[in-house]
């Protein structure tokens, strides 16, 4: 049903007013008597729950920074049977983000480009949603991603980010510093060791108990990426988030005209399952084993999800297929990983 509504209507709406049409669809499924409804068909089995970063997840299977910018949705996305909720990314500051359009779908792909720039409501308006979210006890686990405010000199970038999680992390279960996203001009740049190590080290000061882990690119050299996963380890991070989206557009099956109009962003979704798992394993391969490596990019079902599990990850995100799958996606995903573990 869902992939011929996606087609015949969804795929010809504006990618962003969809998304936001289908945030409201997720907000009412967060409400009593929708929610216990569509927790009946979504839960995960009791034998899918992870342990990792000192909390409990009622599933491997999350959903990435993006979807839930602003902590609006997190009720319904736990609802619909997802594990955990990394909402984000948020900056101290309040911004629109770039000028619209700037999300397009590669249908032919089952991909995204995206270059929203970090729109969000500001870290103070987060803080507030998600002490009303503490105060309701959701099960689901919150992470909260932080990013350097478009209005901040990238010199300045470490107070920006001690700003946020000085207010944040008291209210999430997990930090992630993310340093990695394209649509911001210079963040990337702080992704380099000698810039990386203040950075985090001051973060982690500010985040206290709170685990705090890094979301690197897909794009950087082999070396780069292990010597980072090598100083989240020296710095006593909690994990890894591998990764964000890239700026590649190799190998697409899209028009190359129609991915030019996209132009620039981050491109997410399909393509990347590869890349996901190499960098998976460029991390686990230097990191200690009990260290969280959270798994991100291409990832369309249960074996996708297993895939990167037996790999190594610890947890495991996904977004774009939700934009091809529908609302039901994390229940195939959470069917497709119980009926493995009965197998």
């Amino acid at each position: 049903m869902y992939p011929l509504l996606f087609r015949l209507v969804l795929s010809r709406l504006d990618p962003e007013f969809a998304h936001h049409a289908a945030m409201l669809v997720i907000r009412g499924a967060g409400l009593p008597p929708f929610s216990w409804a569509a927790r009946g068909l979504t839960a995960p089995d009791p034998a899918q729950r992870v342990q990792a970063l000192g909390l409990s997840f009622p599933s491997p299977f999350g959903v990435a920074a993006g979807f839930d910018k602003n902590a609006v949705g997190v009720r319904g996305l736990a609802a619909l049977g997802f594990g955990h909720v990394e909402i984000g990314t948020v900056t101290a500051i309040p911004q629109e983000g770039n000028p619209k359009p700037r999300l397009f779908r590669l249908v032919a792909d089952r991909a995204v480009v995206n270059r929203m720039g970090f729109n969000n409501a500001g870290a103070s308006a987060a803080a507030a949603r998600l002490r009303r979210l503490r105060r309701r006890r959701p099960e689901t686990v919150i992470g909260v991603n932080i990013g350097k405010s478009r209005v901040v000199e990238v010199e300045d970038a470490v107070a920006d980010y001690v700003a946020s999680a000085t207010e944040l992390a008291p209210l999430a279960d997990y930090l992630a510093v993310n340093v990695s996203s394209p649509n911001t001009p210079g963040l990337r740049g702080l992704q380099a060791v000698e810039t990386l190590a203040p950075l985090l080290r001051a973060v982690k000061g500010a985040a206290g108990t709170t685990p705090l882990l890094v979301k690197i690119a897909p794009d950087l050299p082999d070396e780069e990426i292990t010597a980072i996963a090598r100083l989240a380890v020296d710095e006593g991070l909690a994990g890894i988030i591998a990764h964000n989206t890239t700026i590649s557009r190799e190998g697409l099956r899209t028009d190359p005209a129609i991915v030019e109009a996209a132009g620039a962003g981050g491109l997410s979704g399909a393509p990347l399952k590869q890349r996901s798992l190499d960098v998976l394993g460029l991390v686990r391969s230097v990191v200690p084993a009990d260290f969280c490596v959270i798994a991100v990019g291409g990832v369309e079902t249960a074996e996708d999800v297993q895939k990167r599990l037996d790999a190594g990850a610890t947890l495991v995100q996904g977004y774009t297929a939700f934009l091809y799958r529908g609302p039901l996606w994390a229940r195939q995903i959470n069917r497709g990983l119980r009926d493995r573990l009965q197998a």
